[in-house]
């Protein structure tokens, strides 16, 4: 619970107020019980209109459908807000405040936004989306690392400080700033990869894997995004070859079957959005989006792998894998290569190098990764766990000092990634996040777009110093939360 509240409270500080593409038909769905975005035309390139009138994102609807229930609980409030806040302007004829960004396409966003009476809604939906899904959905994430570790190391020290370096030190960190489909197919792979392997179990007391829970989160990473068709396809042969290891106790005639059913309750989902979306549940929402970037490109955009993209995806200066993430660098650490990996069982090793090695090759084939150049680190990121874990193995066997270090500079990295966010302003790509930070100091990035907004907020929220005195107190109560839950355990066991 330590660890879940601490990565939840971090990751909420660093909430980004982007108005992401996935937010749209979650909002439709919370107002409307509709995926029609119609009332936001105009707002977003990957919105497009079908013949009949009706617009659409060129998205699956998986992480909007989950954003959508954050909102829905807390629209009471927002819808109050707004309102007020619309009337308030109405009556004293505000204007748009000038939106101090680098992006005229931001700029435009925003005084497009405020005149439809949306800017508000738009920051505060964002806003529940992330705290109520994405920050909790990643804690939890950190906490199953966790129990992962825990049952390979049998060290809970060793676990929780590993734990809290997946958290921070990887591109999790970055992408939970914001609703972001690619990172909850990672958390539906992570979590359905556990619950197969469950290396927590007492060896002498086997308990059956959850094949049904398993094949509905790796169902549910295809919803969310195509590239999530990885998902089951790799698991289920995982879990055919991890069914046929264990003890006849821990064996069901039906394991295969619960997987299945799981994934083609997913499945049913997506071709029946399709079919009430774009009249036909075969075809995707790409099929029917007008010409854009790429979309010349094979089908749609997907083509032959490109060996430049699959560099890119790996090593790119403003989207790369292991430039985003440096501390999963350790997993090319040659002379550990061999003790290290010992760390998860043959059957896990064969399983992690598959999944790795084939959404490397998907995402060399999907042209739109070119795009990443303005986002930063993105669909290469349901692999992180996975390779965490290689890189896990490598870490136990270094040098104490040294593996003390990396972890440090490497967290600190991720950190400043999470922070400043912007990897195409310069030429470093996400170096210049780090540069910025450590000669710019801390910085929030919900506070930077207050600040952009000049004299529309208050002064208290416009002075270089909020972000330090916000982190400071966060950090303060992180330490709380530590200290004492560790003094009021220690007293217990004493009486006890």
């Amino acid at each position: 619970m330590r660890l879940f509240l601490t990565c939840w409270l971090v990751y909420v500080l660093h909430f980004a107020t982007n108005t992401v593409r996935e937010i749209y038909p979650a909002l439709s769905l919370g107002d409307h019980l509709s995926f029609d975005v119609a009332e936001y035309a105009g707002l977003h390139p990957d919105l497009f209109e079908m013949p009949d009138g009706r617009w659409f994102s060129n998205n699956n609807p998986g992480a909007s459908i989950m954003g959508a229930i954050p909102y829905l609980l807390t629209r009471p409030i927002i819808d109050r807000v707004v309102d007020r806040a619309r009337t308030a302007r109405q009556e004293s004829g505000a204007q748009p405040p000038e939106y101090d960004s680098p992006w005229p396409m931001a700029r435009e966003f925003f005084r497009k936004s405020f005149a439809k009476g949306y800017d508000l809604k738009f920051g505060l939906a964002a806003g529940v989306m992330q705290a109520g899904l994405m920050a909790p959905l990643s804690a939890l994430s950190a906490v199953v690392m966790f129990y992962l570790l825990l049952g390979v190391t049998g060290s809970a020290r060793a676990s929780v400080w590993l734990a809290v370096l997946y958290a921070f030190a990887t591109p999790v960190f970055y992408r939970t700033a914001q609703l972001n489909q690619n990172l909850i197919v990672c958390h539906c792979a992570l979590f359905a990869f556990a619950l197969l392997w469950r290396p927590w179990d007492l060896k002498d007391v086997p308990r059956k894997p959850a094949y049904f829970i398993a094949g509905l989160l790796s169902g549910w990473a295809v919803v969310c995004d195509y590239s999530g068709l990885i998902v089951p396809v790799v698991l289920g042969f995982y879990g055919l070859v991890r069914r046929s290891s264990l003890p006849e106790s821990a064996k069901d005639r039906f394991d295969s079957l619960r997987f299945a059913s799981g994934v083609l309750m997913g499945g049913a989902v997506l071709l029946a959005y399709q079919w009430s979306s774009f009249g036909n549940p075969l075809w995707p929402a790409q099929h029917y989006m007008p010409a854009a970037n790429f979309t010349e490109r094979g089908y749609v955009g997907f083509d032959w792998p490109q060996l430049d993209l699959l560099f890119d995806t790996a090593f790119s200066i403003r989207f790369g894998l292991f430039t985003s993430a440096p501390i999963l660098l350790a997993v090319f650490a040659f002379p550990y290569w061999r003790k290290g990996f010992s760390l998860v069982g043959r059957r896990e090793l064969i399983c992690i190098l598959a999944f790795c090695v084939v959404f490397f090759i998907f995402c060399g084939a999907n042209q739109y990764g070119r795009m990443q150049f303005n986002t930063g680190v993105r669909h290469i990121v349901p692999i992180t766990p996975f390779v965490f874990l290689l890189a896990v193995g490598v870490l136990l066997r270094m040098p104490r000092p040294f593996a003390v270090l990396f972890g440090v500079v490497c967290t600190y990295w991720s950190w400043c990634l999470a922070m400043y966010r912007d990897v195409e302003v310069g030429q470093l790509g996400i170096a210049d996040c780090v540069a910025n930070v450590s000669l710019g100091g801390f910085e929030l990035p919900w506070l930077r777009t207050l600040e952009r907004m000049g004299s529309f907020f208050p002064e208290a929220f416009r002075t270089g110093g909020s972000a330090i005195a916000i982190l400071a107190v966060s950090f303060a109560m992180i330490y709380c939360l530590w200290t004492v839950s560790e003094k009021k355990e220690h007293s217990d066991g004493m009486s006890l």
